[in-house]
């Protein structure tokens, strides 16, 4: 991704950050950010963004509430957490050393209609309605990881993992760096969907990324 945002992506994010910073404001907690990968939501060449905080963070085992929720689906993420603030203007390279730990996460999103196309789906923060991560994480990523889902005890789905988030941590960099804000150390960064299936009311959900952890979730 180059150092140029699409104006459209930038006014989007515009919108989203504005809730993010009343949702601070009101007692919320700075978690990190998701990378939104898919057709749906694309603005330009390289990925959108969606913000995460402490109203939307599950703890492992926790039990999640799908009320109101149209479309529920589960993502089996590779987690991201920084050791090191990293600006706009850092490289690949520099993204990819400030990358402290790597573990699994699991997002519930609602991929029920959207109003206003991409732009509304980024503004409305990318479909995100909860997130839990895995306990433990990782020094270094390993060579080959894969993603499962696990739904009531069985895989449901399963795909290889990327294995270089130097580039994904430098994108977040530039969109967040032309927004007036930047990743810090400490934000958690979940990197889309490795794998992403439908769920329901009464299912048992765990996103097993292997050496990176597990983390399950209960749907009531």
């Amino acid at each position: 991704m180059s150092s140029e945002v699409d104006p459209r992506l930038a006014s989007a994010l515009a919108a989203q950050l504005r809730a993010w910073r009343a949702s601070l404001a009101g007692g919320a907690q700075r978690v990190g950010w998701k990378l939104g990968m898919g057709d749906r939501e694309r603005i330009g060449a390289g990925p959108v963004i969606g913000q995460l905080t402490t109203a939307t963070l599950l703890p492992p085992g926790a039990t999640f509430r799908t009320a109101g929720i149209t479309a529920l689906h589960a993502d089996a993420e590779v987690a991201l957490e920084l050791a090191q603030d990293v600006g706009a203007d850092a490289d690949s390279d520099a993204a990819r050393a400030a990358i402290g730990g790597y573990g699994a996460a699991l997002e519930l999103v609602d991929l029920g209609p959207v109003a206003g196309g991409p732009e509304g789906i980024v503004a409305t923060n990318v479909f995100h309605r909860a997130v839990a991560f895995a306990p433990k994480s990782c020094a270094q990523m390993p060579a080959r990881a894969t993603g499962r889902l696990v739904v009531v005890g069985g895989v449901r789905d399963s795909a290889p993992a990327r294995v270089d988030y130097g580039e994904l941590v430098r994108s977040v960099a530039v969109i967040l760096g032309h927004a007036g804000e930047r990743l810090r150390a400490g934000d958690r960064l979940i990197t889309g969907s490795v794998v992403q299936v439908p769920v329901a009311a009464g299912d048992e959900v765990v996103a097993d990324l292997g050496p990176l952890g597990s983390v399950g979730v209960s749907l009531t």
